[in-house]
């Protein structure tokens, strides 16, 4: 079985350390950054999973708009995502965007990351030594129980 992780990690690195501890030397799983990536052929992959940090509410715009060009109808993914405190429902606008491609969702993983965007800033952020290491175990742990 080969996996993709198409992710997006802009403001401190969380959402790539998780992913990174996801793939953790792992012959099986291509992580792929969705800044500037030009080619993708989905048909290489039998699970193709999004990863984002949390902004507004949602996943990254282009790791939507990525989705979108590239997740092929009836596919199998699952999401992940970080913020300083996110919520199950960080994940809706990514399941609306794919919605008509009927996608099999395998699951979700989320947890905490170190925020200081906007007023956080000014309290030093939110979330702080996150993610953890018990947090990037429990990633790994994720990925293994994936039932596909």
């Amino acid at each position: 079985m080969k996996i993709a992780i198409c992710y997006r990690s802009q403001h401190h690195g969380n959402t790539a350390k998780v992913v990174e501890a996801m793939a953790g030397g792992r012959e099986d799983v291509e992580l792929i950054d969705v800044a500037g990536q030009a080619a993708f052929d989905p048909a290489r992959y039998d699970v193709i999973g999004f990863a984002s940090g949390i902004y507004f509410g949602k996943f990254h715009q282009s790791v939507i708009d990525f989705a979108q060009r590239h997740f092929p109808a009836g596919g199998k993914t699952f999401f992940v995502f970080t913020g300083g405190s996110p919520s199950a429902k960080n994940s809706d606008a990514i399941r609306a965007a794919l919605a008509d491609r009927n996608p099999q969702v395998l699951g979700q993983f989320f947890c905490k990351g170190y925020d200081t965007f906007g007023p956080f800033k000014l309290v030093g952020g939110i979330a702080k030594g996150r993610p953890s290491e018990a947090d990037l175990r429990s990633a790994r742990e994720f990925l293994d129980g994936l039932v596909v």
